[in-house]
């Protein structure tokens, strides 16, 4: 009799025999033996708002009129928020979670030892209808393609209605990445930000202290270290982002609001009738009259920091994530930097979640970690979908597995094939996109077409990468700017690509048209 294996939590650690011992940080997060920590200290100095949410009209409308000359603009910068998640240690995505076809996208189905592969048994392909529930194991749900017993799958929608399910829809991207490294270039955060994404707090925010945020690193030629990545992986995080000072608290917030702008105007009056001597004088007036300028709008909008606490926000915790779940570090981090991205206070975020380096001769483990993953997704998407704002959702990982066909059939194996190494040439990139008006719509006038754009490059009938049917297929930074292309796609800006980022490897307007997916979303509008 064969002895089945206790499945493992999905915070143990994984340590592999043909594995160096973990020396790096990253060898550390990729396997699961740690999480991060962290302290971040607030700017002094804003970007351009994004909040979503309709602007508080408490300043005057005097100052409400300097807030645009300093810098402090009411609508923001008017761009879709923007989460990528980052899954340390080469998660698979392809087959057994999104669904990966040949050329005529992923309905054009592969072989059933290509399945295997990607860890489905003969009687699970994708082209079969589930004998158990009468259902196909392809699932169209959130219009992007899934396996319908997809770990991805069935954790977002255990975080989302069915509403917000109708406005969802994705693009995948195959496309190889080497495994078990943070030098894949994955992350798109710069990029993002030079398409124009920015917040009211903070320009990027990551759950780690790194360059770019997470795990993998950033595409250099897009690197700007004038808006590294703030930290923020805990509640504590993002409500140390704001101090207004001693003010608030001796005077209500209205009160505060109303000594700063008196204290603005009062300076405003006196550097009128001084001369500073300095050859920029008009510089330093600005610069002084921005100041207080600024305080004013912090306290207007700031006075009390716990507006920014996802512990307490009414929309995350009770719909979305239960008390319990909140004390999970992963779901406290994804909360964390939701909040802050989806209300529009920084302009993108990543969250790296560790441990999807999970070829551990079951597949029990991937399948525990796959569902977490799918409820701190689903659970940004709701979150946008009670917000009322669009969002772009981005899902990577650094390489991915394979399976030789041998079958966990515990209760957590699910009967798949187990994990048994890491694979490049299975590996996959996917995004989904939220909007309020209508389901995001794939570009293409018929059918044939739309399979296409939402399959971005395919699969050899053997389950690997066809590596020449992008550019971004065998090389991970123009997979970067093919995503980069696509969030623009969404804001209609598509034909400004080529000027943001002149140096990019994506070939003239038509092959980039080809690269991208859905016609575009305006504020929620298409």
């Amino acid at each position: 009799m064969t002895r089945q294996k206790t499945p493992l939590s999905p915070d143990t650690p994984l340590l592999h025999a043909d594995h160096q011992r973990p020396v790096t940080r990253r060898d550390f997060l990729g396997y699961g033996l740690t999480s991060g920590l962290g302290l971040v200290v607030g700017p002094t100095i804003f970007g351009l708002f994004a909040n979503p949410r309709e602007a508080r009209a408490a300043l005057s409308a005097d100052l409400q009129t300097l807030k645009t000359s300093c810098g402090i603009a009411t609508q923001g910068a008017g761009k879709i928020p923007f989460i990528c998640f980052d899954l340390a240690g080469g998660a698979n995505i392809a087959g057994s979670n999104v669904l990966v076809g040949k050329r005529g996208g992923q309905l054009d189905f592969l072989t059933t030892a290509g399945y295997s592969k990607l860890g489905l048994p003969g009687d699970m392909i994708p082209s079969l209808t589930n004998l158990a529930t009468g259902l196909p194991f392809a699932n169209t749900s959130l219009g992007l393609a899934f396996h319908s017993d997809s770990a991805f799958l069935r954790g977002i929608l255990e975080k989302v209605s069915p509403a917000t399910a109708a406005k969802i829809n994705g693009a995948v991207l195959p496309a190889r990445s080497e495994n078990d490294t943070g030098n894949n270039p994955h992350n798109p955060m710069y990029g993002i930000n030079r398409a124009g994404a920015d917040g009211a707090l903070l320009t990027l925010i990551g759950s780690r202290n790194s360059d770019s945020g997470g795990n993998s690193m950033a595409p250099a030629t897009m690197m700007n270290p004038a808006v590294r990545p703030t930290k923020i992986d805990r509640p504590s995080d993002v409500t140390g982002l704001v101090d207004t000072g001693k003010l608030v608290g001796l005077l209500s917030q209205e009160d505060a609001v109303a000594v700063l702008e008196s204290i603005e105007r009062i300076s405003s009056m006196k550097l009128k009738k001084v001369n500073t001597q300095v050859t920029a004088d008009a510089v330093i007036k600005d610069l002084i009259d921005c100041g207080y300028v600024k305080a004013a709008d912090l306290v207007d909008r700031y006075g009390n920091p716990a507006m920014l606490n996802p512990e307490i926000d009414p929309d995350i915790v009770g719909p979305i994530f239960s008390v319990d779940e909140m004390s999970n570090g992963e779901f406290r981090k994804t909360a964390s930097v939701m909040k802050l991205v989806i209300n529009g206070n920084a302009g993108a975020g990543t969250i790296e979640l560790g441990g999807y380096d999970y070829h551990t001769g079951d597949r029990a483990a991937g399948e525990v970690r796959d569902l977490r993953a799918g409820r701190c997704i689903g659970a940004c998407l709701e979150y946008a979908a009670r917000i009322g704002v669009p969002l772009m959702l981005y899902v990577c990982s650094d390489g991915s597995v394979a399976s030789n066909g041998m079958l966990d059939n515990s209760t957590e194996g699910r009967g798949k094939g187990v994990w048994t190494g890491d694979n490049s040439d299975t590996a996959s990139s996917f995004f989904l996109v939220y909007n309020p008006a209508r389901r995001p719509v794939l570009m293409g006038d018929t059918v044939t077409q739309q399979a296409r754009h939402q399959q971005i490059g395919w699969f050899r009938p053997d389950a690997s990468v066809e590596t020449s049917a992008t550019p971004a297929a065998n090389n991970v930074n123009l997979l970067v700017e093919t995503v980069i292309l696509n969030y623009m796609a969404l804001h209609g800006e598509q034909g400004n690509f080529a000027t943001r980022f002149p140096k990019h490897g994506l070939g003239g307007v038509a092959m980039r048209d080809s690269l991208s997916a859905f016609t575009p979303i305006v504020n929620g509008k298409i």
